[in-house]
């Protein structure tokens, strides 16, 4: 249980108050984790690795420092906490460093209604063996698949935080998942595709032998793929890319890039961001979801809020530190490790489903490109200038034609994500909730 680090951090905590710390918070990190790949039929790599973490951030006159190390030894508690005390006062001063106050920490979660923990025994090395080589029997029945690659894995997360300031807190978190890469042709004909499922609990996972011959099916369709032609088109992004266009909005109102001066939303908040019939929503309680947890870094109870609510950007993502800069209150996004302070990040988010399916919209676009994978990415943090390597299936009169690849999609992220037109296809067990989204008039760079 992740209780059990609990002494671990007050441990390091009363270190740091020896050492001469005015003010510290102390993370340790428990991870079991092991992975089976199998390769051209054969065992290719097992994987096993057990360890824990601490980190140790001290602050003192408004200076801080962060140390960290895998040793939890009572000397190198001792040893950590002095040096970390003798960073911070070498610091410079940063003056919106600091902990949460009391009144701001979270005194209550429920963790049962999360079930962020599989409570059934963990998978022997034999079974994710199985299960790698059903998901590689399943793609290699496919007629024309030359060879696969399969993996399946698990890992056990805990987590446990203690602050000066009062908080104590900590939740573990369990994972499995399987995959499978296959390959069609040869030589310069080569394709290639994948498919993969990851769940917290066990039992909510897939059949290997689906994601297995998902892949197949997938590198198959994408055989005889030629470069489309240059112009001006409709562009539908697969669900399997499209939460890569809201990736691209949660990064610019991240609240690091806007205190920093470097986001193309500055300027943004309290304006039309997204069509409005479409609303962006954080919710970090969802249960049984990876993204989901009881509090932040920094001790802050976890809350569902409105990102963007019917087009209109409604917050920053925000830190103690970066709400402070800005001169507002921190939304509880604080994230860490366990050498570095805390920064902001996300959840689970999930944009506003449409109510047609991906066919309808692709019956819709008339001719243009279905977006199945991206390489490579271009975009000007300040300006939204987004450029992108894709490949995916050309569409003419409504229908799927033929494979494509080697193209370049190009345009601008604010005007772009004001014209997305969203499927009804996300799927449910997603931290990140996006369906396939329509851009009219993208500039594509083929052939």
């Amino acid at each position: 249980m992740a209780a059990s680090l609990a002494p671990l951090t007050e441990a390091l905590l009363d270190a740091a108050r020896r050492a001469g710390a005015e003010a510290a918070d102390a993370i340790a990190i428990a991870g079991t984790s092991q992975s089976i790949d199998i390769r051209a039929g054969r065992l290719e790599q097992a994987e096993r690795s057990e360890g824990t973490e601490i980190g140790l951030r001290v602050l003192i006159g408004g200076r801080q420092a962060c140390v960290s190390a895998s040793d939890t030894s009572p000397a190198t508690l001792a040893r950590l906490a002095e040096r970390a005390v003798a960073m911070a006062r070498e610091a410079p001063v940063d003056p919106y460093a600091g902990l949460a106050d009391p009144d701001q920490i979270a005194r209550s979660w429920d963790l049962a209604a999360l079930q962020l923990c599989d409570s059934s025994p963990e998978p022997t090395a034999a079974a994710l063996e199985a299960d790698a080589r059903m998901a590689e029997a399943a793609a290699m029945a496919e007629p024309g698949i030359t060879q696969v690659e399969a993996s399946a894995g698990y890992g056990l997360r805990q987590v446990y935080l203690s602050a000066t300031n009062g908080f104590s807190g900590g939740y573990e978190r369990s994972s499995r998942s399987t995959s499978a890469v296959a390959f069609t042709g040869s030589g310069t004909g080569m394709e290639r595709d994948y498919a993969g499922e990851g769940r917290i609990h066990q039992a909510d996972m897939p059949a290997a032998t689906e994601i297995g011959a998902l892949a197949a099916q997938r590198a198959l369709a994408r055989m005889g793929a030629r470069k489309p032609v240059t112009g001006t088109y409709p562009v539908l992004y697969d669900e399997r890319v499209a939460s890569s266009l809201i990736g691209h909005l949660i990064g610019a109102a991240n609240g690091a890039s806007i205190a920093r001066g470097s986001s193309w939303l500055l300027g943004a908040l309290g304006t039309q961001v997204l069509p409005a019939t479409l609303s962006l929503i954080e919710d970090p309680l969802r249960p049984r979801i990876s993204g989901s947890r009881p509090f932040d870094a920094e001790g802050l109870g976890a809350a569902r809020r409105m990102v963007v609510e019917n087009g209109i950007l409604m917050g920053w993502t925000l830190d103690l530190a970066t709400a402070r800069k800005l001169g507002m209150q921190s939304t509880g996004n604080a994230a860490r490790g366990t050498s570095a302070p805390p920064t902001p990040a996300n959840s689970n988010l999930d944009l506003t489903q449409g109510s047609i399916s991906r066919a309808d919209l692709i019956r819709d676009m008339g001719t243009g490109l279905l977006v199945t994978s991206m390489i490579g990415s271009t975009i000007n943090p300040t300006t939204g200038d987004y450029s992108r390597g894709a490949s995916g299936f050309w569409v003419e009169n409504g229908e799927i034609q033929y494979p494509v690849n080697e193209c370049t999609i190009a345009g601008n992220l604010r005007d772009m994500l004001l014209r997305i037109i969203p499927a009804n296809d996300a799927r449910a067990h997603l931290s990140t909730r996006v369906p396939s989204l329509l851009i009219e008039g993208m500039t594509l760079a083929g052939a």
